[in-house]
């Protein structure tokens, strides 16, 4: 080979690795973003965790157990509610299950009325 072609090929080989190195950077620049996402969530499912050991008795928590599985999105807000009303002095802790069964009560919607027609 020439020596043109020697510093042509050597000019593509410090591209190629400057090009691979940009890539491997921004990979990693996106895991740690991750990461510390994954961070934050978990912080914040701890702290709403904590909250709700010491806002709810036993009976319920184990009742936004219950609905957490069925849907996680309605438990979610339901913690944000119950957090919410301590926040603004609503109750005193620690709130019992019936409290939660009266507070759910007034804001589900209601299924009792429904009613079916036959045609």
């Amino acid at each position: 080979m020439s020596a043109s072609g020697d510093d042509q090929l050597a000019a593509l080989r410090e591209q190629r690795r400057l090009e691979l190195q940009k890539q491997f950077e921004s990979q990693a620049m996106a895991q740690a973003d991750a990461e510390i996402d994954s961070q934050i969530k978990n912080a914040e499912s701890m702290a709403v965790s904590n909250a709700m050991k010491q806002l709810l008795t036993s009976d319920a928590r184990s009742r936004i157990t219950r609905i957490s599985l069925a849907t996680p999105e309605r438990a979610e807000s339901i913690r944000k509610m119950i957090i919410n009303l301590h926040e603004n002095n609503k109750f005193v802790p620690p709130m019992n299950d019936e409290m939660l069964k009266s507070i759910l009560a007034s804001q589900s919607k209601s299924r009792n009325n429904a009613s079916i027609r036959r045609i």
